[in-house]
């Protein structure tokens, strides 16, 4: 495997979930391919909790690629789908997490994502 940059951020945002907030490798799943819209696509990393439901999706950019609303637009997509609590957009130097709230259709912006309980 080639280490691109977008892998990079991948691979260090695995370290930080493991490692700092303590979840554990057998619930975190990446490259977890689905399809929208008949189009097949794939999340960077995909986190289940502890019933095997979709918790968090990650979507991680290179370092030089700027977070925009599209990025968020394009994980809001995946999550149509998955149903997952919390969001997070990476370039491995900006970090936006999210709160899913699901009655009123959109999400909460956090400091950060609570550790692994």
């Amino acid at each position: 495997m080639v280490l691109t940059p977008e892998e990079w951020v991948r691979q260090h945002f695995v370290h930080f979930l493991i490692e700092d907030k303590k979840y554990p490798t057998s619930l975190i799943a990446l490259e977890k391919q689905l399809t929208i819209n008949n189009r097949k696509k794939r999340t960077d990393i995909l986190i289940f909790d502890k019933e095997g439901k979709h918790d968090i999706i990650v979507e991680c950019k290179a370092p030089h690629i700027k977070i925009t609303q599209a990025t968020f637009d394009q994980i809001a997509r995946y999550n149509l789908k998955l149903k997952a609590n919390y969001l997070i957009v990476t370039n491995g130097l900006d970090h936006f997490y999210c709160k899913m709230d699901f009655k009123n259709e959109t999400y909460i912006f956090l400091k950060d994502i609570p550790d692994y309980k």
